[in-house]
């Protein structure tokens, strides 16, 4: 079969997307390969359709079990024979699975990192023909990565131990240059064929607000998602379960996930939510990147993350069907100062050098920059976060709350040289203060703290913004820093400094817009985060019967059909078999396995219009 008939017969997909081909193609021409994708464009694919091509087996080495569980779980449905080897599995049940990998029965076999260093798994390496070695969230190889795990370090030495170099695909969703660079280098990459398909997905919306009760914030945003499920994301496990509780007590069904739980309750939760038990998961960063699940409606950050590769790869766990889906993050100043202790206080890379943990704790502090900056930015989200990843992007998305917002753009030109001039006069004094005490100095403030530097006597700027209400004057210093017309030190208490843009704004004829909400901003709208269903009625009957059979089968829902499938059966309306495979996602396997039963409801519901 070529590649557009095994993704067609197996997968269900007429068509592949931007990269998925020109991947495959390299792969099967025996060429090392990375592919940079973001969440939900399609990553899986450009190695399992290979897999399923090549002869002998293909090993996928991925940092969670709960990833392994769904993608297996997907495969075997679409009747591909798939298998994991993780520590989940009882003594039988992994005997079991080798037997069926040394009888050539498993084509795609999933494993963890450290499973790769066992010697049942070594013997599987010297003895079983290897095709493909693919290493999924590859930037875990990286200590300049988000997500470095010491563990992805012996994937190299594993492939050096084969008898045969078997070609090697790699793929990431969030990697800048450098740990592109890191990627090739670590794993032994032979001048791989690479692929960027760019990070924006037009199909989520993002959001930043600055409530002064999240709370209220977070439950306007549920009330929005009626049936839908979500994550709501917290800086910290006290925090996890104080929300939870909160939205239990008024009335809404989720559930918690953090280290501090026990594996069972873990488990038990995350289960909970992905089978739709629960629509609600409440958690910290420990509910990570082996969430699979196709139909997350939204993504609430209740607090600021770290960096913007973990804020881009958490919100992106929503809308991975394609579906419009919603990534709102909740700001507030106390959020950075929170990054900021994590940051100085982290034990994790213990086992590096003290210059290399300094380095990276000065790369974190960088990182931490650019995320507030994306909080407190006041043009378009998407252009921002797209060309921190390199790519290119319009200064107007339409889809994101500084573009679709309650704005009116206001020229603070004077304010800005105030702002500049005011720090230049205290370095003149050798004085150096954050955003706070800056904004407190152009507001005439008359507090104690102030009183023994006689600024109200002797400084010039003091009080030249008294007019302007404080919290406008905090954004537009977090405006200037943004756009680079200021510089802020690195550190527990940061300070704000001159650069070469300030100058250039003070001398030449520069121009300084922001754009300022209106006195009595709407509430956020209300997006739906499904595509308009053409038969809303029948969709509900399809969602029903799926789930039904899910709970048979002991599957999450979105394994037996997504809800774009779903809704593409409510538009084609599909009696026949002809019909029904022209569902996207619909395959061979899937129309013998559920093709009668879907059908039989469709006819039944023509039927039943028809006599109305």
């Amino acid at each position: 079969m070529t590649a557009q008939e095994v993704l067609q017969q197996y997968f269900g997909y007429q068509s592949f997307r931007k990269g998925q081909e020109e991947l495959i193609t390299q792969i099967l021409s025996g060429r090392d390969v990375m592919g940079i994708m973001p969440t939900g464009a399609g990553k899986s694919i450009c190695y399992q359709v290979p897999a399923l091509m090549l002869e002998g087996l293909t090993i996928v080495i991925s940092p969670l079990i709960s990833l392994m569980q769904d993608q297996v779980d997907a495969l075997r449905m679409n009747g591909i024979p798939a298998a994991f080897l993780n520590s989940t599995l009882s003594e039988e049940d992994y005997r079991r699975v080798l037997s069926q990998v040394y009888r050539g029965e498993v084509k795609l076999l999933y494993a963890a990192p450290e499973r790769l260093e066992t010697e049942s798994f070594l013997r599987i390496a010297e003895n079983i023909p290897i095709s493909m070695v693919t290493v999924d969230e590859a930037h875990c190889v990286s200590q300049w990565g988000q997500d470095f795990r010491p563990s992805y370090l012996n994937i190299a030495e594993f492939l050096r131990l084969l008898p045969v170099r078997p070609r090697i695909s790699a793929f990431t969703a969030t990697a800048t240059p450098e740990v592109c660079e890191d990627i090739v280098r670590l794993l032994g990459l032979h001048a791989p064929y690479t692929v960027a398909t760019g990070f924006d997905r037009e199909n989520l919306y993002f959001g930043v607000q600055q409530p002064r009760d999240k709370f209220r914030a977070l439950m306007q945003i549920i009330a929005a998602h009626p049936k839908q499920s979500g994550i709501v994301y917290c800086i910290s496990r006290r925090l996890v379960e104080q929300v939870c509780e909160e939205l239990c007590d008024n009335g809404i069904s989720a559930t918690r996930y953090h280290a501090g739980l026990s594996d069972e309750e873990r488990r038990s939760n995350q289960d909970a939510f992905l089978y739709d038990r629960i629509p609600v998961m409440v958690a910290t960063n420990a509910f990570g990147m082996g969430i699979d699940k196709s139909d997350v409606s939204f993504v609430v950050h209740y607090n600021m993350p770290k960096n913007l590769e973990s804020y881009y790869q958490e919100a992106g766990r929503a809308g991975r069907d394609g579906s419009p889906a919603d990534c709102i993050l909740l700001y507030s100043g106390q959020d950075v100062h929170t990054n900021r202790f994590l940051i100085e206080n982290s034990s994790e890379n213990e086992h590096l050098d003290e210059h290399t943990r300094a380095a990276i704790r000065q790369k974190d502090e960088e990182r931490l920059k650019k995320m507030t900056f994306y909080a407190t930015k006041q043009t378009c989200l998407r252009k921002y976060m797209l060309e921190y990843f390199g790519d290119t992007a319009k200064s107007f998305c339409g889809n994101c709350s500084c573009c679709r917002g309650n704005y009116e753009q206001r020229d603070m030109t004077l304010e800005a040289q105030k702002i500049i001039s005011c720090i230049y006069r205290l370095q003149q004094r050798n004085l150096q203060f954050g955003a706070a005490a800056i904004t407190d100095i152009l507001r005439g403030s008359r507090a104690e703290k102030y009183e023994k530097f006689r600024f109200a006597d002797t400084l010039s700027t003091f009080g030249i913004m008294s007019e302007v209400p404080e919290r406008l004057c905090r954004d537009m210093i977090g405006h200037l820093l943004a756009e680079e017309w200021i510089s802020q030190s690195d550190g527990a208490f940061p300070v704000l400094s001159l650069n070469r843009n300030s100058a250039r704004l003070l001398k030449e004829k520069c121009t300084v817009t922001i754009n300022i909400a209106k006195e009595s901003p709407p509430a956020e709208k209300k997006r739906s985060s499904a595509d308009p269903c053409v038969n809303p009625e029948l969709y509900e009957i399809l969602r029903s019967c799926r789930s039904e059979i899910a709970a048979k089968e002991r599957v999450p829902a979105y394994i037996i059909f997504t809800d774009a499938s779903l809704r593409d059966m409510c538009q084609k309306l599909p009696v026949n078999e002809m019909g029904f495979l022209a569902v996207s996602g619909v395959g061979r396997s899937k129309l013998q396995k559920y093709g009668d039963v879907f059908m039989a409801q469709i006819r039944a519901y023509i039927k039943n219009k028809a006599n109305r």
